[in-house]
């Protein structure tokens, strides 16, 4: 049975300045409360007006060449190919569609693996990628390619010097993604892509989290191949793309799908017009908001960050502190299961430091690479802040997580004991 609201409710706090209850300053918010937006995110209104006629109306396939039916869907193929492309910086024939950065990942390791096979079957990627890229670089490795996972620090953060060092002879291919994200780390990606072209080495990021949030240029990232998808910057799911550079040098690819040869012959497949519309227009609008969105967004996740520091102690912040996606906050309640913080945070839309798989629930392999144990790595929560949230919802948030982590941890024996000033277990420090 669900635990959210029944409808949309307004609900009337008071708080102070350290997420306290108090009489003096109120506010309406409205649940329930949206803080995911790493896990996806709401289609805007113009990005679905610009989707709409593309269902009904203007349907054709874009790869019929016969009738203006075709042509009409072609023209908004191209014009949406050409929106993301001028967000990326780079020519809208080094576009691929994808069904999303899942397959764009897929496509960009597989394709290069098999297209390069007879200069080398190394791959060079770290321990935090995204499963979309950890398992596609198992598939390769049962078929007979090695790949290096290199480590990273306690931020999150991969020193381009490992990355140096991991190059060998047979090394055809670099991925290191661009933001993670649960931690939201950011990489030294233009530090990396300079190593990689040193080395005449592709170079794939996963940017799945990183396009639309931040401004990127891929040349000055140097990079080779890089993964989008439109639902992480309010476009449609089930839908990503891939750049492929075209020059210097022109990366070939082995296309993962047989058909009909779309896409100049990378992926084949009827392609999904209206979503290709909606992530064209997604990426438009992501663009005009480059220049104050991101700030918002870090205003608002310090507010809530200081806000949970005021009200809290035994708090560990997981991820870079300042090289971050600013809409991302990812933090340990050291005494608190997060679990338990989950459930009792109804109405607000967060995630934990855990993934569900099969029967079993495991602590995130992210948390545990940086240094986490899984107790700590369960006691993690991660808010992703995106357009819709306001000051009043963060300041809500804030307070009801300190309230409910204050209940929490007075049901744990092992919290008196570290406010007794004994070393439990060797865990965190107040701060």
């Amino acid at each position: 049975m669900s635990s959210w609201p029944t409808g949309p409710r307004d609900v009337i706090i008071a708080i102070d300045a350290t997420g306290a209850k108090t009489q003096s300053t109120h506010m309406t918010v409205t649940l329930p409360i949206y803080m995911d937006h790493m896990a996806t995110t709401p289609v805007t209104h113009e990005v679905f007006e610009a989707m709409r006629p593309y269902f009904c109306e203007r349907f054709g396939n874009p790869a019929s060449r016969s009738h203006s039916f075709g042509w009409v869907a072609e023209e908004a193929v191209e014009q949406a190919r050409a929106q993301v492309a001028h967000l990326l910086g780079c020519k809208a024939a080094e576009i691929v569609w994808t069904s999303g950065a899942t397959e764009a990942n897929n496509l960009a390791i597989k394709g290069v693996a098999a297209a390069y096979r007879e200069k080398g079957r190394h791959l060079i990627t770290s321990q935090i990628e995204h499963h979309a890229v950890l398992d596609t670089c198992r598939r390769l490795e049962r078929e007979g390619c090695e790949v290096t996972r290199l480590p990273v620090d306690n931020s999150g953060r991969v020193d381009p010097t490992d990355v140096e060092r991991a190059i060998r002879k047979d090394t055809i291919l670099i991925s290191i993604m661009a933001a993670n994200n649960e931690i939201g780390t950011l990489q030294p990606i233009a530090e990396i892509g300079r190593i990689a072209k040193r080395h005449g080495i592709l170079f794939h990021t996963d940017a799945a989290q990183y396009v639309g949030k931040l401004p990127l240029a891929v040349d000055d990232w140097q990079v080779d191949l890089l993964s989008a998808s439109a639902h992480k910057c309010y476009g449609p799911k089930g839908m990503g793309a891939l750049y492929v550079r075209m020059t210097k040098p022109r990366v070939t690819l082995v296309p993962q799908m047989d058909g009909g040869g779309h896409e100049k012959g990378r992926r084949s497949g009827t392609l999904n017009v209206p979503g290709c519309v909606g992530f064209g227009a997604a990426c438009a609008l992501a663009e005009r908001e480059l220049q104050t969105e991101p700030a918002r967004l870090l205003a608002l996740r310090e507010r809530l960050r200081d806000a949970l520091w005021s009200g809290l102690d035994y708090l560990r912040l997981n991820g870079h502190p300042t090289e971050r996606l600013p809409g991302n906050l990812n933090v340990s309640f050291e005494f608190v299961e997060g679990e338990s913080l989950l459930m009792a945070l109804k109405g607000i839309a967060v995630s934990s430091g855990s993934a569900c798989t099969s029967a079993t629930v495991e602590p995130s392999y992210v948390l545990l690479a940086i240094g986490l144990n899984a107790e700590l790595a369960h006691a993690s929560i991660r808010f992703g802040l995106g357009r819709s949230n306001t000051e009043e919802e963060t300041d809500y948030v804030a307070a009801r997580v300190i309230e409910s982590a204050t209940r929490l941890r007075a049901l744990s024996p092992l919290y008196e004991m570290a406010l007794d000033g004994i070393d439990v277990k060797g865990g965190l420090r107040a701060c």
